[in-house]
This record gives C-alpha cells, sequence and structure tokens, in this order.
C-alpha cells in the first residue's frame, strides 16, 4: 500500500477557490463571465506551460532531476522521477547479472554459441571462437551453416530436434579435434549451439573399434579349424570312442555359437565405422518379410508357435537391403526365441498417414520396464542364462539400433511381463516408395 496520499483533493480545492475569487472579483466589477473565463485561460496557459516543461524533459533525457512545478503537475513530475529512477536501477540490476552470466559462459571450458530463428549467430563465448575458428566482429550475423560447412551439419542445424540430439564433426580449425554439436531451442525463436571437444573420447572409442573388429577378425580362422576338426572328428571317432560324441557335439555347439558372435561383431564394427553416408535403394520389404516368415515359422516349428504376416504390398523402403534384412531377421529371431511353446507372433508392415510401420509382436515372456532403457546396449542381457540356452549373442539389438538410426528410423519397444512384447519401427515418408511404380520404371 503506498504512503503517498492523493493530490487530487488539494487540487480540486484550490481549483474551486480560485473560481470563487475570480467569481467574487468579477461580481465586485460588475463583469462575471469575462473574470471566470480569464480565469479558465489563465489555468489552461499554465497547464500548456507544465506540459511543455514535461515533454522537453522527456524528450531531452539528460537531466535526472524533473523541472520545477507546484499542485498537481508537481507530484507528476515527481512520480515520472521515481518511476524513472526505479527503472535505473532495474536496468542497471539486470545489466550486472547478464555480464555475470556472460562471464559464467565465458569460463565455461565448452563452447556457446547463441543463434537467431534462422541461424544467425548474435554471440559466442571464448571456448566457441577456439572451436569454431569464429571472429569479431567479421562473423556476427552470419549464418552457422556457412562456417561450419559439412553436409551432416547443414542437415542437423535445419531439422527441429530435440536436445538430447547430436552430431559429432571435425572442427573447422583443426581436422583431428572432434566436436560434439547440440542445439537447444530457447526463448522467442532462439537457439543454443553447445560445442564441447570430444577428441580424446572420439579416439579411445575409435581404438576400442578397432580392437573388436581386428580380434574378431583373428578368431574367424581358428574357430574356422577347430569347427572343421570337429566335424571330421565327429564323423570318425564316436565309431571307435562313443564316450567322445558328447565332448565333440558341445565343441561343435560352442564354436558355431563363438561363429556367431564374431560375425555380430563384425557387422556391428562395420555399422560403426561407416563413415560415408547411406546410399538408398529401394528394399522390397513384403517380399524379404514374406522370407523371414518362413524362416521364423520353421525355427519355431517345435514349439508350436503361430507366426502370422500382414503387409501393405505396395510400400517398399528406401535403404540397404543386408542391413535392413540383419535389423528385421534380429527382431524376427527374438521374438521366435523368447516366445514360449504355442505362442503367437505377428509381424506388421503397414501404411498410416504417408509413413509405413514395421512391427513384431509376441505373445513371450515380455521384459521389465526397467531393462528397457539398456535393451540396445551391447552384450546386455535381461535373462543371461536364457540367452546362453538360446544362443544369443548380447548383440542383436545393438545392431538393430545402429541399422535402423542409419536410415534415421528409431527403435520402439513396449512390454509388459507375462504378456509379450512389440518391437517397432516408423519409415517415414521420405524412406518409403511405392513398390509398383518403381517396378514400372525399371521396365521401361
Amino acid at each position: 500500500m503506498s504512503d503517498q496520499r492523493s493530490p487530487w483533493p488539494a487540487t480540486i480545492s484550490r481549483l474551486v477557490g480560485a473560481v470563487l475569487v475570480f467569481a467574487a472579483v468579477g461580481w465586485l466589477l460588475g463583469q462575471v463571465t469575462l473574470a471566470i473565463l480569464l480565469g479558465t485561460l489563465g489555468y489552461l496557459g499554465w497547464n500548456l506551460y507544465n506540459q511543455a516543461l514535461l515533454e522537453r524533459w522527456l524528450r531531452d533525457g539528460r537531466s535526472l532531476e524533473p523541472p520545477t512545478s507546484h499542485g498537481l503537475w508537481g507530484e507528476i513530475f515527481n512520480g515520472i522521477h521515481r518511476l524513472q529512477q526505479r527503472q535505473r536501477m532495474r536496468r542497471k540490476r539486470l545489466t550486472r547479472i547478464l555480464q555475470g552470466v556472460r562471464l559464467t559462459i565465458n569460463a565455461m571450458p565448452d563452447g556457446a554459441v547463441i543463434l537467431r530463428g534462422h541461424g544467425e549467430i548474435q554471440w559466442w563465448n571464448a571456448a566457441a571462437r577456439g572451436l569454431l575458428g569464429l571472429t569479431w566482429p567479421q562473423d556476427e550475423g552470419q549464418r552457422i551453416a556457412n562456417l561450419l560447412r559439412h553436409p551432416e551439419f547443414s542437415e542437423f542445424i535445419r531439422e527441429k530436434r530435440d536436445s538430447a540430439s547430436s552430431i559429432t564433426l571435425p572442427s573447422p580449425v583443426d581436422e583431428d579435434v572432434m566436436l560434439e554439436i547440440r542445439v537447444i531451442p530457447y526463448g522467442l525463436n532462439q537457439r543454443l549451439m553447445l560445442v564441447r571437444d570430444i577428441t580424446r573420447l572420439y579416439q579411445l572409442e575409435r581404438m576400442r573399434r578397432d580392437f573388436v573388429a581386428n580380434v574378431s577378425h583373428e578368431l574367424r580362422t581358428p574357430l574356422t579349424v577347430i569347427t572343421g576338426l570337429a566335424e571330421t572328428l565327429g564323423d570318425t571317432v564316436p565309431q571307435q570312442l562313443p564316450q567322445a560324441t558328447r565332448p565333440l557335439a558341445l565343441i561343435s555347439q560352442q564354436t558355431q555359437r563363438m561363429q556367431r558372435l564374431v560375425e555380430d561383431l563384425l557387422m556391428l564394427s562395420r555399422l560403426e565405422m561407416e563413415q560415408k553416408p547411406l546410399e538408398p535403394k529401394v528394399v522390397d520389404v513384403p517380399r524379404m518379410l514374406g522370407v523371414l516368415v518362413e524362416e521364423a515359422r520353421a525355427l519355431g516349428a517345435e514349439e508350436r508357435q503361430t507366426v502370422t504376416l500382414d503387409v501393405d504390398r505396395d510400400w517398399c523402403a528406401l535403404g540397404d537391403e543386408s542391413e535392413l534384412r540383419s535389423a528385421f531377421s534380429n527382431l524376427v529371431f527374438n521374438a521366435v526365441k523368447y516366445t514360449p511353446a504355442d505362442g503367437r507372433i505377428d509381424i506388421r508392415w503397414k501404411a498410416r498417414d504417408g509413413a509405413v510401420r514395421f512391427e513384431v509382436c509376441d505373445t513371450g515372456v515380455g521384459i521389465p520396464a526397467h531393462h528397457l532403457p539398456r535393451l540396445t546396449e551391447r552384450f546386455y542381457r535381461v535373462d543371461g542364462g536364457r540367452s546362453a540356452r538360446t544362443g544369443g549373442t548380447g548383440l542383436g539389438l545393438a545392431i538393430v539400433k545402429h541399422v535402423l538410426g542409419r536410415h534415421g528410423v528409431e527403435l520402439e519397444v513396449r512390454s509388459e511381463v507375462g504378456k509379450g512384447s512389440t518391437f517397432a519401427c516408423t519409415f517415414p515418408p521420405a524412406k518409403v516408395v511405392d513398390c509398383a511404380a518403381t517396378d514400372r520404371l525399371s521396365q521401361a
């Protein structure tokens, strides 16, 4: 509640008093109307004079002290002066906060660049200057895509993504320096681009990939030799030494499992080290799924599983056929492995709002919710004992994630313990094509 009393009662009292005085003088002189008119003109002149003072004071803006006046106009001048003082204090406080924020951002080891709506550079910190080679004031107002000339970055900055999305690129200053870039929308049509030097992590990851790829490659030869010897011994030894039958069967079984593991490791390493962009071709997914369903039915025949297929045969996908077959087969065969006897597996490839959705639904054991975020990690197993019995390598879903990622598609997982699981992905309109139209073009 304000401690300033309203000036209006005193102002009205003075105005009424002035009118009475002029009326009395006019009555004594016999000119009441003229006296009141002169008093009114004088009051209007005083108001115009104070308005001129106010206009000059606001227009000049250099004087901190308000004009001197009395009555209502004096209160107006003082009120505006108090508002100006509060505004100046607020502006100084905001300036100090802004300077503190800028000093804090400048002290960050990661680069920070503020972008306007179309990617124009508004401000950057010292780390961004070093990592991106930005110079002041030449680069202010420039579009960031014109300075970081990389095809993947141009697409990344153009598309609307969430803050969890990132891209890894070489620095324009030094190609040996690898940068991780995130773009976070905020405020009114503004974005914050965060740049982090991940050279050491990138080198360690590359060393890990190279090590896995090399070890996997070197294991192929001895495993092939062991497998061949086990088959040879299995054909001859049991006739002379029956007790060797089971050990030889175990050797053959474990070497086949090791071969599957090596093949999966090599596949995953190739996907991780693949640098060139995907060259999409038309993939006849309905035909591919038809073959996979027949294989799945043969695999689950002993468990009397029901495998159904529901496809829109008009739609094909754009991508790499061998990679997509690997991803789809992993999802289908996982469903067969983890669905109990007399269970049901439904495979769908259905058009929806211009996109096409692939789904594998099963009535298997289901997956507890706390396992879902880690399903696509390498060697992560929900049930290690069951995976060992079914011959799983723990790499299938990691391969699926990488393949779908290269095709611009995300894996979706829904599961409930005891009721089954659904693994799905949606190919956007840009990733699908009319199979019939493609056939007509190829025949023309």
